[in-house]
């Protein structure tokens, strides 16, 4: 396997990851997951050497979706966080003032 090859496959595996958090997909985000760090893992037993522009290419592109994939994540976490607040009573929220510690 060829460092490009891991590359593409860490992108591949990216859209599996984003696919699946757009659809709650639990046991595809797992498997995407898995495939991504086995793929990240090939590239390191590759070693670093000169990239040409087509591996920077793909390097850029497996870095934005991974950013898109956080930002689902960060998404997801909020979400949660505001339902478990409401469930809660704590319509402050986290961020909220909340109560005055010298009232």
């Amino acid at each position: 396997m060829t460092r490009r090859d891991a590359l593409v496959r860490v992108i591949d595996a990216l859209h599996a990851e984003i696919a699946a958090l757009k659809t709650n997909d639990v046991a595809g985000l797992e498997r995407a997951t898995s495939g991504k760090l086995r793929a990240i893992e090939t590239l390191q037993t590759l070693g670093d050497g000169p990239a040409t522009p087509e591996l920077r290419g793909l390097a850029e592109e497996a870095d934005r979706l991974n950013d898109t994939c956080r930002i689902y994540v960060n998404l997801m976490a909020a979400n949660v966080r505001r339902r478990l607040q409401v469930l809660s009573g704590d319509s402050a929220g986290a961020y909220g003032r909340g109560k005055l510690a010298y009232a």
